[in-house]
């Protein structure tokens, strides 16, 4: 049986619904874009995925390309994949965390996945 959306809700605290449909109506400003659930998080796809989101108990771990390192306290991990893709991955615990920064490295990821 195929994963769903849904399922990455169950045994979460309500917020972490809330911090995902931010996130979600944040993007789809940015133009066209499908969730595409898998076993173990949610992809974000334009033409290919452009963010990770995995849900925690009351937080969600946001993975997103960049072209670059992302030089921020707010990247609680980065792996570096080639000379020129970053993986950077961002610890969201609220709403309100979904923010200008956050949204500015998201619409990056979203211009990368073009």
């Amino acid at each position: 049986m195929e994963p769903t959306v849904e399922q990455h809700f169950d045994g979460k605290s309500p917020h972490v619904r809330e911090i995902y449909d931010t996130v979600l109506a944040a993007c789809g400003e940015f133009g066209y874009l499908a969730e595409d659930p898998k076993k173990t998080s949610i992809h974000l796809n334009r033409n290919s995925a452009f963010a990770g989101v995995k849900t925690q108990v009351n937080s969600l771990v946001l993975t997103l390309k960049s072209a670059e390192d992302i030089p921020s306290e707010r990247i609680s991990n980065r792996l570096q994949a080639s000379a020129r893709r970053w993986y950077c991955y961002v610890k969201v615990s609220s709403a309100e965390e979904v923010d200008g920064e956050l949204l500015a490295w998201l619409k990056n990821s979203y211009d990368l996945s073009g």
